[in-house]
């Protein structure tokens, strides 16, 4: 797993913490919205939510998390552009019964992994501690960044 200084503000484990809240707050309203008709109701007000909590989240945490995905993809995936990093959120998160956050094997980014040639590689943003988690196949993954350090 990549390390790499944290610097500024997220020296402070509190922001390390709000970090993690607003991205699980992020987690919260794609499962919504994933469980809504595009008929639904109430599917224009979660989505309109979601916009401004991605927003949000950007301009509170987008500078670090955009740090976090150089080094990832220096070190897995060099041959890849570095997205924003609400890209790599996952359409729909899974939760256990200990509010545990995952995600399904095929969710994230497509990335050309160096280290998994001929596998559709792909990198997501998951909380329950803020991390990236590189999807290799079904059965294979791994943790390339974590909050936690």
């Amino acid at each position: 797993m990549l390390q790499f200084c944290v610097e500024g503000k997220y020296k402070k484990m509190k922001d390390i913490k709000k970090l993690d809240k607003d991205l699980t707050k992020l987690a919260e309203l794609r499962n919504k919205l994933s469980s809504l008709d595009y008929d639904h109701p109430e599917y224009d007000n979660v989505e309109e939510s979601l916009h401004d909590k991605e927003d949000d989240f950007m301009e509170e945490h987008g500078e670090f998390l955009e740090e976090a995905l150089h080094s990832i993809h220096d070190e897995f995936c060099p041959d890849n552009d570095v997205l924003l990093p609400i890209a790599y959120l996952a359409k729909k998160y899974l939760v256990s019964d200990e509010g545990k956050y995952d995600v399904l094997p095929g969710s994230g980014v497509f990335v050309d992994a160096d280290d998994y040639p001929g596998k559709n590689t792909k990198l997501v943003l998951v909380p329950g501690p803020a991390r990236f988690i590189l999807n290799i196949d079904k059965a294979n993954r791994v943790v390339v960044w974590s909050s936690e350090g």
